[in-house]
């Protein structure tokens, strides 16, 4: 099993900035089965949508078309640790946010595609 827990969520006004964290736990084992992290967010009324995943290994991304150039997402694979830098963010960026791992070899932005999930951390932009 492997746990995840997300943190710096919050709440900026339109352009700001925030920075989350997801901290990875677990069997060493399940751990090295992890070949992708991910985050995903929902809104009120709204299906979990992807926003960025890397790999694991390699460290190659991939990105939402809403958040390409102003999301990163990065790893410290020492601190078994997962970044979501958000930058000018909108509105329309309000959601919970979700750090996901995955066993599966690809790293779609497909819910369905990942194992375990966090508990999620709350973001909020106002204009």
């Amino acid at each position: 099993q492997v746990q995840l827990v997300e943190s710096g969520g919050g709440s900026v006004q339109a352009g700001g900035s925030l920075r989350l964290s997801c901290a990875a736990s677990g069997y060493t084992y399940s751990i090295y089965s992890i070949y992708c992290m991910g985050w995903f967010r929902q809104a009120p009324g709204k299906e979990r949508e992807g926003v960025a995943s890397i790999y694991t290994g390699a460290g190659n991304t991939i990105y939402a078309n809403s958040v390409k150039g102003r999301f990163t997402v990065s790893q410290d694979n020492a601190k078994n640790t997962l970044y979501l830098q958000m930058n000018s963010l909108k509105p329309e960026d309000t959601a919970m946010y979700y750090c996901a791992a995955s066993t599966n070899s690809d790293c779609y932005l497909q819910p369905n595609e990942y194992n375990y999930w966090g508990q999620g951390t709350q973001v909020t932009v106002s204009s």
